[in-house]
């Protein structure tokens, strides 16, 4: 049970004080660029896009309203992510990245996180084009924007100088030490439309609607309970030290534990399904106005995909499943954890130091991956399923919103408890 009152040292040590103040500071910015309009689009003719297109609504929910408001940070983190996903993918692929990646420590990873940087400029450049022509266009959208070259041209460099800003604020955050900037980011972009959220909820009330909201208020608990019971779960594999003797000393001899989290990715198989989702569903609607009738009828028949709710669920499912292997693949290395154990004159009962600890942890790794990822999915399509069994078109959005909230939480709460332990307090537990 968590101790609530642990949490005033955070305002009664200085240096976790002025911490904390900075990110609150930054968020507090993040919010105010957020309400802040490009000029020169009717905001008011976007309520039934958003409110009827559900790629479109979870891009809003994502950018903290700043879509549907088409503010500066319009595209939020998304092309971020993107850029981050073919930066790690490209990392898998080519040996060179790999070699950078692994033997090069920092600098190679300073490296990487900077070309991550500049990719994402081109990529916001693309998406903020992208989207304004698929509103310009009209079609099935039907918002009228007329746009000269030049306009068009300062407006996309605005969009994109605002993912830019976004960036920039996630990494002073990250640098503050308490939680991650990205995911906090969005996770005040999700609870900014709580009050919205509330508030339509009251408004449409009617009593023959309170099985339904009930049915949501268990689909959102087990959806709590199952984050956080995949997020600490572990496996402890002991790991034993040789006694060693230097001089007229003696070392080691002792006996410890590597812990294999059930879920080591966290939140990040969730924000990169969901980019790799919207990504497809944004391209077709953009095409569905084109001359060309095979590629609108393809695009229209893409579209149509993305809107049915069970190839939804479907393919969504096989995202968080697939993302959560790869991304742990790329957090947790098995051959560096083996060859480290071995360095240090370590082995664990009954497995042979070497390639045999390699492949026994890659087993139990696997092994454990394999039920979180599938836990993790399944907690994702909940909401979907309760959805199609009561036809409230919040739930899908809310329950994956609810997700990422709960992990990002969690997340922030352990980086906060580890200040406090640098710092000889009991932390939170």
């Amino acid at each position: 049970m968590i101790n609530w009152r642990k949490g005033v040292y955070l305002f009664r040590i200085p240096e976790l004080r002025r911490k904390f103040l900075i990110v609150f500071g930054l968020l507090v910015v993040f919010r105010i660029s957020a309400a802040i309009p490009v000029p020169g689009i009717p905001r008011e003719s976007l309520s039934s896009l958003f409110s009827g297109n559900q790629l479109f609504g979870l891009l809003d929910i994502f950018s903290g309203g700043g879509l549907s408001n088409l503010s500066l940070v319009m595209l939020g983190v998304g092309p971020y992510i993107t850029a981050s996903i073919v930066i790690q993918l490209l990392t898998m692929i080519v040996p060179r990245l790999e070699e950078m990646a692994k033997e090069e420590g920092e600098m190679g990873r300073r490296k990487l996180n900077q070309w991550t940087r500049l990719l994402t400029v081109p990529l916001a450049a693309l998406q903020a084009f992208g989207f304004i022509n698929l509103l310009a266009r009209g079609g099935r959208v039907g918002v009228p924007i007329s746009f000269t070259p030049p306009e068009m041209f300062v407006t996309i460099l605005t969009v994109t100088a605002g993912t830019i800003f976004l960036m920039w604020l996630g990494e002073l955050i990250t640098e503050q030490g308490i939680g991650n900037g990205i995911s906090l980011l969005i996770f005040v972009g999700i609870i900014s439309r709580l009050p919205h959220v509330i508030a339509q909820t009251v408004a449409t009330w009617t009593p023959d609607q309170l099985l339904t909201y009930g049915s949501f208020l268990a689909a959102a608990l087990v959806v709590i309970a199952g984050v956080v019971l995949v997020s600490e779960g572990q496996r402890s594999i002991p790991v034993s030290y040789a006694k060693q003797v230097r001089g007229n000393r003696m070392f080691g001899g002792v006996s410890t534990h590597l812990p294999l989290r059930v879920n080591q990715a966290g939140v990040m198989p969730i924000v990169f399904a969901l980019s790799v989702m919207l990504f497809p569903g944004v391209i077709a609607n953009f095409l569905v106005a084109a001359k060309n009738g095979t590629i609108a009828a393809i695009a229209q028949r893409v579209v149509g995909l993305f809107q049915d709710r069970w190839f939804y669920g479907v393919t969504y499912f096989v995202l968080v499943v697939a993302f959560t292997y790869f991304y742990t693949s790329v957090t947790f290395d098995p051959d560096q954890i083996a060859e480290n154990i071995q360095k240090q004159g370590g082995f664990i009962p009954g497995i042979r130091p070497g390639k045999q600890t390699t492949n026994f942890l890659k087993f139990v790794l696997n092994r454990i991956t394999l039920a979180g990822a599938l836990f993790l999915g399944l907690i994702a399509i909940l909401p979907l399923l309760v959805q199609a069994l009561s036809g409230l078109s919040t739930l899908t959005i809310g329950g994956t919103a609810l997700l990422i909230v709960v992990s990002v939480v969690l997340e922030t709460m352990k980086q906060i408890e580890s200040q406090l332990t640098m710092r000889e307090y009991e932390g939170f537990a």
